[in-house]
């Protein structure tokens, strides 16, 4: 197998056994496993991320047999100059709330508990920039307290996803490209859109579909500052194949969508294919009744790629009359 393809199937262990977790402790097909599974995943991807980003930056921490011990002998204004360093698109973990850190508590009483506040720690650390914005002005963190999914031995539930995770590592995987993410975005949530066009299909249009329609609107070279616009974005397909066909770092995101879970999908994908300058665009909302990008005057915003795949099924008619 090629390097790439190891990766991408270790990728996708990872995330069927996450699943397997959840299915033991009575989650399997719950509406509540999409939350822990796509949250568990993104902390995970954060935390390699940032390990990544200091192991770039300072050899001597690349070279360390146990990172997170050569970790320990950096003074806090140490970390913090190296901090400073790291790309936008790398979330700010502190050493406390690195999983390695999680993993030597798991033995822990109410290590639940730990765990929880681990994940709101990072959150809030990070809530400038990773939150998206609801369309009355709250901001949706990252993550949120997971374990009150659990009824029964949360403790042993914490535990077994953190041992899941800690035997797998990203760090090989940030060299990846647009199509490897893509696949494994696909992949995370394929049992959340059965049959592309089941219960949850408002949320992901097919990869093949959306790189066509980017092909088909993405014409000239050299596209500089584009702004991209999906007035009921789901998931993100079709903006992130917009993206990755003008360049990711010469282009903008912006997007409404009504669905919580949309959102948080679509804020996934920003952050997997380098885009997170683009979270503060997210705006979860009703983009029919209430549209958010307008300018100063009132008037919508216009933008130089606009990209849909319109909610078909929805039933607006409680509120089409406004």
């Amino acid at each position: 197998m090629t390097t790439t393809v190891q990766f991408e199937a270790k990728t996708k262990a990872l995330i069927d056994d996450l699943k397997s977790v959840c299915a033991n402790y009575g989650l399997g097909n719950d509406g509540n496993e999409f939350k822990i599974i796509t949250q568990v995943f993104l902390y995970k991807f954060l935390n390699d991320k940032y390990v990544y980003e200091l192991k770039q930056l300072e050899p001597a921490l690349a070279k360390a047999d146990d990172f997170d011990e050569a970790l320990k002998q950096y003074s806090d204004d140490d970390l913090e100059l190296l901090t400073m360093q790291i790309s936008e698109n790398t979330a700010r973990i502190a050493p406390k709330n690195l999983l390695s850190r999680l993993f030597e508590q798991q033995n822990k009483d109410k290590f639940a508990d730990i765990f929880d506040q681990t994940l709101l720690n990072v959150a809030k650390d990070n809530i400038d920039i990773f939150s998206v914005l609801t369309q009355g002005g709250e901001k949706v963190v990252l993550f949120e307290n997971l374990s009150k999914y659990v009824t029964d031995n949360k403790d042993a539930f914490c535990k077994a996803i953190v041992n899941k995770l800690v035997n797998f590592s990203f760090e090989h995987i940030f060299t990846q490209k647009f199509d490897f993410f893509a696949t494994i975005f696909e992949y995370l949530i394929k049992d959340y859109n059965s049959n592309s066009g089941g219960k949850y299909a408002e949320y992901f249009t097919p990869h093949a579909v959306a790189k066509i329609m980017a092909a088909c609107l993405v014409t000239e070279d050299n596209v500089n500052n584009a702004t991209c616009y999906d007035p009921s974005a789901g998931s993100g397909t079709l903006l992130m194949n917009l993206a990755h066909a003008i360049g990711e770092d010469k282009c903008t995101i912006y997007s409404q969508d009504i669905s919580q879970k949309s959102s948080a999908l679509l804020r996934l994908n920003l952050i997997l294919n380098n885009l997170v300058h683009s979270i503060q665009n997210i705006i979860q909302g009703n983009t029919i009744l209430s549209p958010y990008h307008k300018q100063d005057d009132g008037q919508l915003d216009q933008f130089d790629y606009i990209v849909s795949n319109p909610p078909f099924k929805l039933d607006f008619s409680d509120y089409s009359a406004d």
